[in-house]
């Protein structure tokens, strides 16, 4: 009996020490929150390198919470011990539940009401990059997509259907109506998602869709400039070959960049690119305000109602920008380098000119 009860006991703390209701139970309404979808372990490491650097200024009172859905792939018992063993007092996680499929995404549904719970309690919302978005959530067959957790992408999709609504259904009140300097923001599949939740739909495959390069063998013969990410790897075993490229961007005629980072539209800074699909009809009040170097492939978005709503196909959370760290190359003949001295000065100031809109639109947010 006693061993029974020991057992108990055991389970009960365990569940208490990982739970992952933090609206629920925590909740501090005078603290100001900011949601991050798909808190893996590498996002908190992400976030905290950013804060801890100034990268992304924040206020004391803000706090992050990593609100995700159960059914997702990742195991984000790790996040909470990672949370408890590091004493990350500012994070914490909340879990969303219910059932979801292609078919009830832009909708009101199961987890409706702990969205609107959620974005209530916070001042804003960043979405990350990752795999590919099921193609039906955006009406089409699978042709050259990966899809590896399709239970991620119906929440992060529906999630942004109720933050921003769709052409879906027009007669959806998006959460943002009754609070439109709520702050969304997304990195790579963020942006993706942003658009596919909108209404608009992807190029599946780049080099094949748009190039016409069908192998691995045919895309790097695509000029380098134009590739957005690096396919030598599927050629030749290197160990210092890099994943992604890092390639210039140019501006649209809107004025979102000009505002945000003072650049001009002949400008071209370089970002680090990781993807194969891009944005291809454009979503519900989203404009193009970036654009790849040979203009084929949007490389940003941003809400015409919502100010404080906007996302970028490149990655500019990645701690290398922004320090000499280890030093790779993308061809095999190439000489190693580091991300930091190839995008140069003038793409160091461009992702840190970037981070300091983001972190002025959170602290314009109202509480």
């Amino acid at each position: 009996m006693q061993k029974i009860l020991f057992l108990l006991l055991f389970v009960f703390t365990v569940l208490s020490s990982y739970s992952q209701d933090f609206f629920d139970t925590n909740f501090d309404p005078d603290k100001r929150y900011v949601l991050l979808c798909d808190p893996t372990v590498s996002r908190v490491q992400t976030i905290r390198y950013l804060t801890e650097n100034k990268i992304f200024k924040v206020q004391d009172k803000v706090e992050f919470v990593g609100v995700y859905f159960e059914d997702q792939k990742y195991d984000f018992a790790k996040t909470q011990q990672y949370i408890e063993e590091k004493k990350l007092d500012k994070f914490h996680l909340q879990a969303i539940s219910g059932d979801l499929d292609e078919n009830n995404l832009f909708q009101e549904n199961e987890i409706s009401r702990q969205l609107k719970k959620a974005f209530d309690n916070s001042a804003g919302v960043i979405f990350f990059g990752g795999p590919d978005i099921p193609p039906a959530v955006y009406g089409e067959e699978n042709t050259l997509s990966v899809v590896t957790d399709p239970e991620r992408h119906f929440y992060e999709a529906s999630f942004l259907f109720h933050l921003l609504g769709g052409f879906q259904d027009e007669t959806f009140t998006p959460f943002l109506a009754s609070r439109p300097d709520y702050l969304v923001t997304g990195f790579c599949l963020g942006m993706q998602t942003m658009n596919v939740a909108t209404g608009g739909t992807l190029v599946q495959d780049i080099p094949e869709e748009i190039y016409g390069a069908e192998n691995a063998e045919q895309t790097v013969k695509t000029n380098r400039e134009d590739l957005h990410r690096n396919y030598w790897q599927e050629l030749v075993e290197d160990t210092l070959l890099m994943g992604i490229n890092l390639h210039p961007i140019q501006f649209t005629g809107n004025s979102f960049f000009g505002k945000t980072v003072k650049v001009k539209k002949n400008r071209t800074p370089k970002i680090l690119s990781a993807h194969h699909q891009a944005a291809e009809k454009i979503g519900k009040n989203l404009e193009v305000t970036a654009l790849s170097h040979d203009g084929k492939v949007v490389e940003a978005l941003a809400h015409c109602v919502y100010p404080n709503v906007f996302a970028v196909q490149f990655h500019p959370e990645v701690a290398s920008l922004y320090e000499n760290m280890a030093a790779l190359k993308f061809a095999p003949d190439d000489k190693p380098k580091t991300y930091h001295e190839i995008i140069g000065k003038e793409g160091v100031r461009f992702h840190k000119a970037y981070w300091k809109h983001i972190s002025k639109a959170l602290q314009s947010v109202k509480n």
